[in-house]
């Protein structure tokens, strides 16, 4: 008997895994909202420089009002300058980072050809009908302190990478449950403390230990529901782990259009999840973690727990799972576990790059992961600009990552995981660049192609991690989902810059990673199908994927499997 046996004896997804599964990935929900969240906090709305006084009539173009709400609606950066008059009776020519003071104006003339003088700028008046109130708005983070607000984003996703390595190793040492407590409690305390900063600094820093704990709870949750159910379900239960990630995104969007005020928003947000403080206290440790850890007297009550939650006699013993012979470096092979454990310090990312075939299968896996990352965030944090309504333009992007890992495992276990993540690159590079050829007043259909990348690449970022464990054999296997890891990482802190550079062509982005994603798609057609596949044990079998016939997955394999699950 195997330790995957255990849930052969007791159920691979029953009342007690599904109630655990849905209480822990509720959580998860608290981190789609604070990786997006800055979507709105930092968003910068229509500006301009302050007049000295107060403003008594207001021209743009061939528009006219007593003051610059009148002209928001109507008002494209660029296309020239609002001219003001003032209570005093002068006229000033405002911009977004200057002002322009008309000397010996006659009329109130939307063109001057007199003198003028040219003032920078400390106030800024903002137009608030989209945004009331946000720390953009508040610090006044424009012009010559605009690229501080663009920091905001990247450095979050830095605290994403640092907190995947740091929570991930932590977990491994201490347990998950402990580490899951812990990331929720930090995730609501530092999501309060945001709302309440004081200045832009602060707010950076307790943003980047937010995102710290936010994404030591996703890894960790990923490895903790994989632990407690069967591989029967294991697929989907992974993988729609991303769609509460999704629901996050939505929540982001709803809370957003009905408060504007970013402090309050902050807390709301923060508090939308809180509930799951109450209950996280009673999460058990996995079976996995306590039996390899020797605490079999809490495994045996976990298994009897589970037993009697799932209407089974409590008759599986821990003793039984021991003495299984995939588990035989627990009990009788320390000399094997010693050998197991002398080859592995020799393994390095070298030997996955140690002949032309793995090197191409290794860069070929990381541009995947890079891609699947960068399209993400790029889709999410652009589609506010997109036109049309940015709260309903987030939803949507949110939204529709639902029915992608619905199919995604439905093709996965189907047609394969090449030709589900080969084609669904390939669909998002089209309508990446599609987006280009759409003019700008057909806000509708720019949105539907966009929804329509978002919706393939998600199916890609979703079915990398079980595609790259199944491409690598077992003594390379955790470093291969490493190092695809961190270039996911790599891929949300570049994200940010990839969508600032809308600022100098509005479908740079999008052009950025629909190339990029068009040109890995074809290169996954060169990977091997891992369908059906056994798991390999070596480089030399590993290499051999695709090219000739294999033997059925052991029974050792498959224990291998899940055990590297969990550490990744």
């Amino acid at each position: 008997m195997s330790v995957e046996r255990l849930f052969d004896e007791l159920g691979h997804f029953k009342k007690f895994q599904v109630c655990l599964y849905f209480a822990a990935v509720f959580q998860a929900t608290s981190c789609g909202i604070h990786y997006l969240a800055s979507v709105f906090l930092v968003e910068t709305p229509k500006f301009l420089c302050e007049a000295p006084w107060n403003v008594t009539n207001v021209l743009y173009g061939n528009h006219s009002g007593t003051s610059l709400e009148d002209v928001w609606s109507v008002y494209k950066p660029g296309n020239g300058a609002v001219v003001v008059q003032t209570v005093n009776g002068e006229q000033w020519e405002l911009s977004p980072c200057r002002r322009v003071m008309r000397h010996d104006p006659v009329d109130l003339l939307y063109e001057f050809q007199g003198n003028r003088s040219v003032e920078s700028c400390s106030q800024y008046v903002f137009d608030h009908s989209q945004v009331q109130q946000n720390i953009v708005t508040d610090w006044n983070l424009v012009c010559e302190k605009e690229w501080l607000a663009k920091l905001a984003q990247p450095s979050f996703m830095l605290g994403v990478l640092i907190g995947a390595l740091v929570f991930g190793d932590i977990a491994d040492r201490v347990g998950r449950r402990p580490v899951l407590m812990v990331t929720s409690l930090c995730q609501f305390v530092f999501g309060i403390t945001v709302a309440f900063t004081g200045n832009y600094y602060l707010f950076v820093a307790m943003r980047f230990l937010l995102a710290m704990v936010s994404s030591g709870y996703l890894v960790v949750v990923f490895v903790y529901v994989t632990e407690f159910t069967g591989n029967k379900v294991r697929t989907w239960t992974s993988m729609h782990v991303h769609a509460a990630f999704a629901v996050g995104i939505m929540i982001v969007a709803l809370v957003g259009y009905l408060v504007r005020v970013w402090w309050l928003y902050q807390i709301i947000l923060t508090l939308s999840t809180s509930p799951f403080l109450l209950y996280c206290w009673k999460f058990p440790e996995t079976p996995f973690y306590l039996i390899a850890k020797g605490r079999h007297q809490e495994a045996q009550e976990l298994l009897d727990t589970m037993a009697k939650c799932n209407g089974l006699e409590p008759k599986l013993k821990v003793s039984d799972l021991l003495e299984d012979s995939g588990n035989i470096l627990m009990k009788n092979g320390q000399k094997d576990e010693n050998k197991l454990v002398a080859t592995e310090k020799k393994l390095s990312v070298l030997d996955m790059i140690g002949s032309w075939k793995m090197a191409g299968r290794s860069a070929t896996c990381w541009a995947i992961w890079f891609i699947g990352s960068l399209g993400y965030y790029v889709f999410s944090l652009g589609s506010v600009n997109l036109g049309g309504n940015q709260y309903v333009n987030l939803f949507l992007a949110g939204a529709v990552e639902l029915p992608s890992y619905l199919i995604g495992c439905f093709m996965m276990d189907r047609v394969g995981r090449k030709r589900t993540c080969a084609p669904a690159l390939l669909l998002s590079g089209v309508a990446c660049m599609l987006i280009i050829a759409v003019p700008q007043d057909i806000e509708f259909l720019a949105v539907f192609l966009s929804m329509t990348g978002k919706f393939a690449i998600a199916i890609a970022f979703g079915l990398i991690y079980l595609y790259t464990c199944e491409l690598y054999p077992t003594v390379i296997r955790s470093l291969a989902v490493g190092s695809g890891s961190m270039m996911c990482r790599v891929g949300s802190v570049v994200a940010p810059f990839c969508v600032y550079l809308g600022d100098i062509w509005t479908n740079l982005p999008q052009l950025i990673v629909g190339i990029l994603a068009f040109i890995i798609g074809v290169l996954t057609l060169f990977l091997p199908e891992t369908l059906g596949e056994p798991l390999t044990s070596t480089l030399e079998e590993a290499e051999a994927l695709g090219t000739k016939p294999r033997k059925k997955k052991t029974r050792e394999d498959k224990i291998q499997m899940n055990m590297t699950d969990s550490k990744a």
